[in-house]
């Protein structure tokens, strides 16, 4: 079980944009769990550092022995605290997270946290992206929703061809039975 957990990225963009997309990182496609966020406090340091402190709500399935435990709108929604420091002449931003609820409960397993932590840099990656301008990279529901699409449109032009040829056919047949008569 993840007890804790240290992941270090390296963005390929100025600080500024950065720092502009860590404060507005949600809603994106990416983290639809992620609910609600407040800013709880906020402040500068005398070193111009930048502290502050935020709560966020999110839905996250517990295991099923877990759910018979709780009540449902409590066994589907976590708290989660982050305290961030930025500072902004070294440009380093360090976030600290942790589940306030559930926590002395149980833990959850390295492979779900990573799954988060993936979304959480890919939903970051996104918000960058509109930031600069660029076509935010599709998520996987959307190339999925793309791909049934087109595979209907071909269905469909599939179909059409198949009423065409057959009715040419028809009318061929037709026309060499009218012959023979």
């Amino acid at each position: 079980m993840v007890k804790y957990f240290l992941g270090q990225s390296v963005l390929r963009s100025s600080w500024d944009q950065v720092f502009a997309a860590f404060w507005q990182r949600y809603p994106n496609p990416y983290s639809k769990h992620v609910l609600t966020e407040d800013i709880v406090h906020r402040e500068v340091t005398p070193d111009q550092k930048l502290l502050s402190r935020r709560l966020l709500t999110k839905t996250n399935r517990m295991p099923r022995w877990a759910e018979r435990l709780f009540p449902a709108n409590v066994a589907h929604s976590v708290y989660i605290l982050e305290d961030s420091i930025v500072d902004p002449q070294n440009q380093t931003m360090t976030t600290f997270t942790w589940n306030i609820n559930h926590a002395r409960l149980m833990e959850f397993g390295l492979a779900r946290f990573k799954s988060n932590v993936t979304k959480t840099m890919k939903g970051f990656e996104y918000i960058l992206a509109k930031l600069q301008g660029e076509a935010p990279p599709k998520t996987l529901v959307e190339t999925a929703k793309e791909a049934k699409e087109k595979a209907k449109e071909t269905a469909l032009a599939a179909t059409e061809k198949a009423k065409d040829l057959a009715s040419k056919a028809a009318t061929k047949k037709q026309q060499q039975q009218q012959q023979f008569v």
